[in-house]
């Protein structure tokens, strides 16, 4: 068994363990449509066995930074309908990610210059583009209260139909690297008194709840959840993590999911740099055995460490991310053992086809 051999997640064929990383690229239009040169991104990549689409809003309010696409209105289902068509005509499968970045905003980027929102109103630490590019302290988000709550699980019902609609191959749900359902589970940022905050299981309860709640609409084989266990990105933390995590990976189990993606913490700068922390805990090896289903692993694999991963049993696929960005055709070069084309680190966000579409293939 190894990266090329077949794999089934839930519902959901593979024909490599070979997965292409959910990878926020900031070329939507203001409207949260995705440009037509995704189209081709998408394409070109859909050797993968499976593409997990760039983290996508499902509200207005759920907007984090500029030119991210959404999947609420029907100009953008549009959009990702022609992009699910190129992926399919290809062979590919693509699911969608569902993503409320909470906390993680700015005003400018909301209707009416609307806070950030988020379980506790705590201010992050560091700085946040706003809807000019421009870097500017985060914001002091506004507490949700339980009638907008109410309004946040309509909302992911919505996004996860509209998804149906534009033709993708299941969902992923969110609830990594400090957004907002991160938000929640974690006591960093959840200070709430009421049935979403205090004990584990009251900070796990939202999370467990929106599952219940989109499951009906793709099956349970066609939902993905994706977690980062001691992750810091986005000024995230938990007094303890393990007892948390494994106390909400156990309670997965009972959804029979298409799979659980973890980010390994030596990665947990996500898009900043590709600094590898050394001695950080392994969450393969640490949640791989609570865990009844196929788990995916992603943060700072290269060809033979994902190798690994999967013989030693800690992951049935490997989410690659800056390589799949500069290597369209991944599988075929892990395949032939081939040279990799180096990134750009400087095009991973905003722009045009330069560090984009542009990447050769074979």
């Amino acid at each position: 068994m190894n990266l090329l051999t077949p794999v089934t997640l839930g519902a959901v064929s593979l024909e490599n363990r070979i997965l292409m990383a959910p990878l926020t690229r900031m070329r939507a239009d203001k409207e949260g449509v995705p440009s037509p040169l995704a189209m081709e991104y998408y394409a070109q990549r859909a050797t993968a066995g499976l593409i997990i689409s760039e983290a996508t809003q499902i509200s207005e309010l759920g907007k984090g930074y500029p030119a991210t696409p959404g999947i609420y209105s029907e100009a953008q289902v549009d959009a990702w309908r022609k992009i699910t068509d190129a992926v399919h005509a290809q062979g590919g499968k693509i699911f969608l990610q569902l993503w409320h970045v909470g906390r993680i905003s700015h005003s400018s980027l909301h209707p009416n210059d609307g806070l950030p929102v988020a379980p506790s109103a705590i201010k992050p630490a560091g700085e946040v583009y706003t809807a000019t590019w421009a870097l500017a302290e985060y914001e002091t988000p506004r507490s949700l209260s339980l009638d907008e709550i109410r309004q946040l699980h309509a909302e992911y019902v919505h996004a996860a139909k509209q998804a149906k609609l534009a033709g993708f191959d299941g969902v992923e749900l969110h609830a990594a690297n400090g957004y907002l359902l991160d938000q929640f589970l974690q006591d960093r940022t959840n200070q709430r008194t009421d049935q979403y905050g205090g004990s584990i299981e009251n900070r796990c309860k939202l999370v467990l709840e929106i599952l219940q709640e989109i499951i009906p609409i793709w099956g349970n084989g066609r939902v993905g959840i994706r977690l980062s266990p001691y992750g810091s990105f986005n000024d995230i933390a938990d007094s303890d993590p393990q007892k948390l995590f494994s106390y909400l990976i156990n309670a997965l189990n009972t959804f029979n999911l298409s799979y659980l993606h973890l980010i390994e913490p030596r990665a947990t700068t996500a898009g900043g740099s590709d600094q590898l922390l050394a001695d950080a805990p392994r969450t393969g090896q640490l949640f791989r055995p609570l865990f009844a289903g196929k788990v995916v692993l992603a943060g700072g694999f290269d060809q033979a460490g994902a190798e690994k991963a999967i013989a030693d049993g800690e992951a049935d696929a490997i989410a690659f991310g800056r390589l799949f960005i500069s290597n369209p055709d991944l599988p075929r070069r892990f395949e032939l053992n081939a040279e990799l084309n180096p990134y750009n680190r400087a095009t991973f966000y905003g722009g045009n086809e330069k560090g984009y579409t542009d990447y050769p293939s074979l």
